[in-house]
């Protein structure tokens, strides 16, 4: 099995080793991943700049570009060959509910999706760079369950995976995304010539927990695995709109 690995926090991130070392297990390993940490790239292409592959001391390649970068010039003519699948992470910190929208994690995995290809994000809901190996070897499994088990179509899958150790997890689920409370206010600085700076605020707490939701599952030691699709089509809304587009 040919596997494609990428993230969003950089090829020096240590969730993307554990989860290389977890994969060599099963397959073939081919890691692209950004020179540096791009969290919060979402879907961003780069189209204004050409873009530069390097080598890593470790084998892995790594782009001056997004992760979403990084899939596409892998699975479009960077590898000599296709991958089977596309595995994104492991994130240090939660992907869940309106995280998704913003995630370089998910954007990878997502890259990976609308080119043809199943494709996991694999995010470890900690911030104190803790049990990655427990991830990791959640995402092995997952990927060793579609080898034995393919899905007849693409398929693109959100894990969340507690911080704990892998004896203490108490199973796996599959969740639907919640969603958090607006953001915090943006944070004010000033620079070292007195202009005035902004840091983005931090995203809010959970609101819609209850329940069947990726952050109820994870809160009791649960995997979350979350089917995620990219029809943004509001389909209840066409009719409304069509009878105020020509009313």
């Amino acid at each position: 099995m040919r596997i494609l690995l990428s993230n969003d926090d950089g090829y020096f991130a240590p969730g993307l080793a554990a989860l290389a070392e977890a994969m060599r297990a099963i397959g073939e390993v081919t890691v692209v991943a950004p020179e540096r940490d791009r969290s919060g790239a979402s879907n961003s292409l780069t189209l204004d700049r050409p873009l530069r592959v390097r080598h890593s001391h470790t084998g892995f390649m790594y782009v001056d570009g997004t992760p979403t970068d990084c899939v596409h010039l892998a699975v479009t003519g960077l590898l000599d060959h296709m991958p089977d699948i596309v595995v994104s992470g492991v994130n240090d910190g939660a992907n869940m509910g309106d995280d998704t929208i913003y995630s370089g994690t998910v954007a990878a995995a997502t890259e990976g999706f609308l080119l043809g290809l199943p494709s996991i994000a694999v995010s470890l809901v900690s911030r104190s760079h803790g049990h990655f190996e427990t991830a990791a070897r959640v995402a092995a499994e997952l990927v060793e369950r579609i080898a034995r088990r393919p899905f007849g179509s693409p398929m693109l899958l959100n894990v969340n995976v507690p911080d704990v150790p892998y004896a203490a997890l108490q199973g796996s689920r599959v969740t639907r995304l919640g969603k958090r409370h607006k953001a915090l206010p943006a944070i004010p600085t000033q620079s070292p010539r007195g202009a005035t700076l902004y840091w983005v605020g931090a995203a809010g707490g959970a609101q819609d927990a209850g329940e069947g939701t990726d952050f109820h599952t994870v809160q009791n030691g649960v995997v979350s695995v979350t089917p995620l699709q990219m029809d943004l089509t509001y389909f209840d809304q066409l009719p409304m709109v069509g009878e105020w587009l020509h009313g």
